[in-house]
């Protein structure tokens, strides 16, 4: 929580003071009355925090994230809240989220996606270094049976683990130079093979 957080809640205390004073000073004869639209109000108040909370889960499930064009051979997929594009791949059967990195030179695994896929991260060797824009992170090489987005499947791909802190498993350039053509559209990613 920020330094501010306090203060605000301060002046929504004393607003709320205000205006409930003022309904009750105007509502003293119809108090029952007062009381109901007050109800209402607060329900409307209550109603509009919880839709501004729930907005990025609401949006994500009105606009579909990933469209698959299998006849094309086209994949699309929107503009996250966060500014990046991010696909989800299954990487050995299993469903990974990966942000599109066009920064990044291959395929970068966290720790934990590491592990889902079914990798030993403890018989890793992170022998490699790596240059991002947080410094230089240890990296270990490892292979990729099989990677599938979509209708589209790769196999025995070469990636990296990230040996230290990654909020996100990276698709990087080594797998997007895999398509035939890559195009940002306003807030769309398309990639076609």
């Amino acid at each position: 929580m920020g330094e501010d957080v306090f203060p605000r809640l301060l002046y929504l205390g004393l607003l709320l003071l205000a205006v409930g004073g003022y309904f009750l000073a105007e509502g003293r004869r119809r108090l029952g009355r007062t009381a109901q639209q007050a109800a209402i109000w607060a329900l409307i108040f209550v109603g509009v925090i919880a839709g501004y909370g729930l907005w990025s889960d609401i949006r994500s499930t009105l606009s579909p994230r990933q469209m698959i064009h299998e006849d094309e051979g086209r994949i699309e997929v929107g503009r996250g809240n966060d500014g990046h594009f991010h696909l989800t791949l299954e990487v050995e059967g299993t469903p990974v989220e990966f942000v599109v990195d066009t920064g990044a030179s291959g395929i970068v695994l966290t720790l934990e996606d590491a592990r889902r896929v079914g990798i030993d991260t403890d018989a890793l060797d992170f022998k490699l270094r790596a240059l991002t824009a947080n410094g230089e992170v240890a990296i270990a090489p490892v292979r990729l049976a099989e990677v599938r987005l979509g209708p589209i499947t790769d196999r025995n791909l070469r990636a990296s683990v990230n040996g230290g802190e990654l909020f996100k498993s990276l698709l990087g350039m080594d797998y997007l130079g895999r398509f035939a053509r890559i195009e940002i559209a306003g807030d769309r990613l398309i990639l076609t093979r």
